[in-house]
């Protein structure tokens, strides 16, 4: 019986759905939109507030964002509130662990002890990983990536450092002290830019040539510290998992 009414719904949700899609009133039929005329050109051509234009690469200049990467013109200007608040969440997830795990001194360990290749591979991956990763959030507005993704890749690098070595320890301290100087200075750019035009982490410095290093405003900016602050958030996060009682 739960079958057969299994099988009911879901004829019933595609009926649904297929009428909806082809018989709107006032909607181009499914596949026959004209993608020209949507507002996700104004997007991809970073001139929302006014008239499209074509955006050659490494020609177009003083675009609206300024990135040539459609993503990180999205995430970190249009909707650039939004990831404060993603950083946000980010942030009470590490409080929270901190609560937690903060208190304990001592080091969890493994019954596998690390081997010689491990611990001499880790220290000559280990420079190489957070190269790529600050390469990774300051080529954001460039290539795909951003500060999520660079600050993730650093924190990668100091978990491989625990995994190899049980003596490795970090001064989370100064991690800590990152994570506040960065997070606070993206919110002081935030207002920078809302009394300069008006709205939240706006783009107010010259955003240059499209496909440039030095271009898109603040967004590299902005990546830089994204990065420097997830990198800290979740090194901390690493830090206090692998603390545990120590009898």
């Amino acid at each position: 019986m739960k079958r057969i009414f299994a099988l009911v719904l879901v004829a019933v949700v595609g009926i649904l759905l297929f009428s909806g899609i082809y018989s709107m009133e006032g909607f181009p039929r499914y596949g026959e939109a004209e993608v020209s005329e949507r507002v996700s050109m104004s997007y991809i051509d970073k001139n929302v507030t006014r008239e499209n234009q074509e955006v050659v690469f490494g020609v177009s200049e003083n675009l609206e964002t300024g990135s040539a990467n459609i993503v990180t013109s999205i995430i970190v200007n249009y909707r650039s509130f939004d990831t404060l608040g993603e950083v946000t969440v980010l942030f009470v997830s590490a409080l929270g662990v901190s609560l937690l795990f903060g208190s304990f001194e001592g080091r969890l360990r493994s019954r596998y002890k690390p081997n010689f290749i491990l611990r001499t591979g880790s220290k000559v991956v280990f420079p190489l990983i957070l190269v790529m990763g600050a390469y990774i959030f300051i080529h954001g507005h460039l290539s795909p990536g951003g500060g999520f993704p660079g600050g993730s890749m650093i924190a990668s690098a100091i978990l491989l450092m625990y995994l190899a070595d049980e003596d490795f320890r970090v001064r989370i301290d100064d991690f800590k002290k990152t994570e506040g100087i960065a997070g606070a200075m993206y919110v002081l750019l935030g207002l920078v830019g809302l009394m300069i035009s008006n709205y939240f982490l706006s783009n107010f410095l010259d955003t240059g040539t499209v496909g440039t290093l030095f271009s898109a405003g603040i967004i590299p900016v902005v990546y830089v510290l994204v990065g420097l602050k997830v990198g800290s958030e979740l090194t901390g996060i690493i830090t206090d998992f692998l603390k545990g009682e120590v009898e």
